[in-house]
C-alpha cells in the first residue's frame, strides 16, 4: 500500500491518491493539516460531489475531511480482477486511515458508504473516534424486522435489477435515465437540479464504472465468497463507538421505521442516537446540508477526544 499527498493550504481541495491491489484510489483532502479528520464517505449513485455543502461546512468548522472515491466509482480504481464489494471497500477506509495517520478520525458513511463504514468499525473500532451512518440502519438485529420486509422487498427490489447482464447498459442508456429516476423514487419532494445530478452521469457515463458499481449488489448473493461471508458475520457485530444514525423520513430506498425495529442500544456500547430529519429522503446530505451538518457536529463535538 502506497499514497501520495502534497503539503495541503487548508483552503485548497487536493486530490490524493492511495495505491491498493492493482487499483489506484483517489480521494479529496481538505482543511487543517492539524486538525481531527472526518471521512465523508458516499454511496450509490453517487460521488463524493454530495458531500460538497457539508464538507464546505466541516471545513469552516476547523476540521479536516477526506472525501475518497469508492473503489470502482473512478476507471483508474477499475481492474477485471479486483473485488468490488462493502468489505473491499471497508480495507479501503482503514488504508486512508493508515495514510494520513490522524490521531483522531470520525467516520461518516451514506448508503454503500455506511456499510462501509460499519464494517470498517466492526474491524478495528480502535481506529476511530466515532461513527455516523445516513439512510442505513444498523443490521445487526435484523429478524426484528421481519413485520417490515414486504414493503422493504418492495423498496429493494432494484437489488434484483442489479444483477441483470443488461444492467451495466441499463443505468448508463439515455444520459443516467434510471439513475434520475433512482433519485426521485428515494428521495420524493426533492427537486434536485441538473447540476446536482452531474457528477453521477458523468462518473457512469464509462462503462467500467457501471459495471464496477453493479458489482457491490451482485456480491450480496455471493455467499460462496469468504468475502461475503465476512461482510455478513460484521454486520452482526457491536460497534463500539459513539454512533449517530441518520434516517430521513421520507426515504424510498430503506425505509425509515427500520431504525425502529432494528436499532438495539446493547449493541452500541459506546452510545447511539438516531435522527430522523422530516421532509427528507434517501440524501440527506445533499437535501438537507444544513440539518445534517448541525447533526453531525453536536455529534463530533460530543465526542471529541
Amino acid at each position: 500500500m502506497t499514497g501520495r499527498h502534497a503539503p495541503l493550504d487548508s483552503d485548497v481541495r487536493q486530490s490524493i491518491t492511495l495505491q491498493r491491489e492493482q487499483l489506484t484510489l483517489s480521494a479529496w483532502l481538505e482543511g487543517p493539516a492539524d486538525a481531527p479528520l472526518v471521512m465523508l464517505v458516499h454511496g450509490f449513485p453517487d460521488t463524493p460531489h454530495g458531500w460538497d455543502a457539508v464538507a464546505a461546512g466541516l471545513v469552516a468548522a476547523g476540521y479536516r475531511v477526506l472525501r475518497p472515491w469508492l473503489r470502482g466509482y473512478t476507471p483508474a480504481s477499475v481492474h477485471s480482477d479486483a473485488d468490488y464489494d462493502a468489505l473491499s471497500a471497508a480495507m479501503d477506509l482503514l488504508a486512508w486511515r493508515d495514510l494520513l495517520a490522524a490521531p483522531v478520525t470520525h467516520l461518516v458513511g451514506h448508503d454503500w458508504g455506511a456499510v462501509a463504514a460499519m464494517a470498517a468499525v466492526a474491524s478495528r473500532p480502535a481506529a476511530w473516534q466515532s461513527l455516523t451512518t445516513l439512510a442505513i440502519p444498523p443490521f445487526q438485529r435484523m429478524e426484528r424486522a421481519w413485520r417490515l420486509l414486504p414493503s422493504q422487498l418492495q423498496h429493494s427490489a432494484y437489488m434484483l435489477e442489479m444483477q441483470s447482464l443488461s444492467a451495466v447498459q441499463g443505468i448508463r442508456a439515455n444520459g443516467s435515465a434510471r439513475l434520475r429516476e433512482l433519485w426521485r423514487i428515494w428521495s420524493p419532494g426533492w427537486a434536485f437540479s441538473e447540476a446536482a445530478f452531474a457528477p453521477v452521469q458523468a462518473a457512469f457515463v464509462e462503462a467500467n464504472v457501471a459495471w464496477a458499481a453493479t458489482r457491490y449488489y451482485r456480491a450480496l448473493f455471493t455467499l460462496w465468497r469468504s468475502k461475503t461471508r465476512r461482510l455478513f458475520m460484521l454486520a452482526r457485530y457491536p460497534l463500539r463507538v459513539p454512533t449517530l444514525a441518520l434516517t430521513g423520513e421520507l426515504d424510498g430506498c430503506m425505509q425509515s421505521a427500520l431504525y425502529d425495529a432494528l436499532v438495539d442500544p446493547a449493541m452500541f456500547p459506546a452510545g447511539i442516537r438516531v435522527q430522523r430529519l422530516a421532509g427528507c429522503g434517501h440524501f440527506l446530505q445533499m437535501e438537507r446540508p444544513d440539518a445534517v451538518l448541525d447533526e453531525l457536529l453536536s455529534h463530533l463535538r460530543a465526542t471529541a477526544a
